[in-house]
C-alpha cells in the first residue's frame, strides 16, 4: 500500500494533504500529523478512524470558540491514535486501553524522533482521555481530546456546538455506524479487565448514552 493512496484518505501524504477540513478548522502539515493519518488509516476502520478524526475536530472548535491556544500537532497526534488499542493488534490483554494507547504511543512518536518530555504527553493525552476532567488551564491538549471524544461518543457537550458546524462534521467524516460497534468495543474490554474505567463506564450506564447520542438522531 503506498503512503499516498491509503484506504479511506485517500491522497494522503506525508504531509496529511487531502484530508477535508470541517468549518474552516484544517488538519496540521507536516511529518507527524501525516504519519498519524497514515497509521490511523491501516488499523483502523472507517467508523474508529471517522470517530478519531471528529474528536479532532470538535476539540479544535470548542479551543476556537473559547479563545485556546494549543499545541495543534500534538492533538492531533494524539487524537489520530487515542483509540488504536481497540484494535486486535495492539489490545493489550492486561492493560486498559487508554494505557495500552499511551505506550503505542510512546513507541509511534519515538520513531518520529520526538523528545521524551514530547513523548510522554502524546501518551498522558490518551490516558486522560478516560480520567476525570482536565481543566484547560492545567492541560488544554488533553481537554480538548476530553471535550471531543466526549461529544462524540456520548454526545456529552453537544449543545456547546453550532448546528451547522456538526452538520459539516457528520457530513466529512460520517458516523457509519459507529456507536453500536465502539459499545461492543467497551463491552469487550469491560469483560476483560473488568478494573478498567471502560468497565465502570459500562456499569455506569454509559452505554446508553453512547446510543442515544444526538448525533445519530435523523
Amino acid at each position: 500500500m503506498s503512503e499516498h493512496e491509503v484506504s479511506g484518505v485517500a491522497g494522503v501524504g506525508v504531509s496529511g494533504v487531502g484530508v477535508p477540513g470541517v468549518a474552516g478548522i484544517e488538519v496540521p502539515g507536516g511529518r507527524a500529523a501525516g504519519a498519524a493519518l497514515l497509521v490511523c488509516a491501516e488499523y483502523a476502520d472507517p467508523a474508529l478512524r471517522h470517530h478519531s478524526l471528529r474528536s479532532y475536530f470538535f476539540g479544535a472548535a470548542w479551543a476556537r470558540e473559547h479563545g485556546h491556544a494549543y499545541d495543534d500537532e500534538l492533538f492531533f497526534v494524539s487524537a489520530l491514535l487515542h483509540d488504536l488499542s481497540l484494535t486486535p493488534p495492539f489490545d493489550s490483554h492486561s492493560l486498559p486501553f487508554e494505557e495500552a494507547g499511551g505506550h503505542l504511543a510512546r513507541v509511534f512518536t519515538a520513531g518520529l524522533g520526538w523528545p521524551v518530555e514530547r513523548r510522554d504527553r502524546a501518551a498522558e493525552l490518551i490516558v486522560l482521555h478516560m480520567r476525570d476532567d482536565v481543566s484547560p488551564q492545567d492541560d488544554i491538549e488533553s481537554r480538548l481530546l476530553q471535550v471531543g471524544t466526549t461529544a462524540d461518543v456520548s454526545g456529552g457537550g453537544l449543545d456547546a456546538f453550532d448546528p451547522a458546524f456538526r452538520a459539516e462534521l457528520l457530513a466529512a467524516y460520517p458516523r457509519l455506524g459507529f456507536a453500536e460497534t465502539f459499545v461492543d468495543l467497551f463491552r469487550d474490554q469491560a469483560a476483560r479487565k473488568p478494573g478498567c474505567a471502560a468497565a465502570g463506564l459500562v456499569a455506569d450506564g454509559w452505554e446508553a448514552r453512547a446510543l442515544g447520542n444526538a448525533l445519530d438522531a435523523g
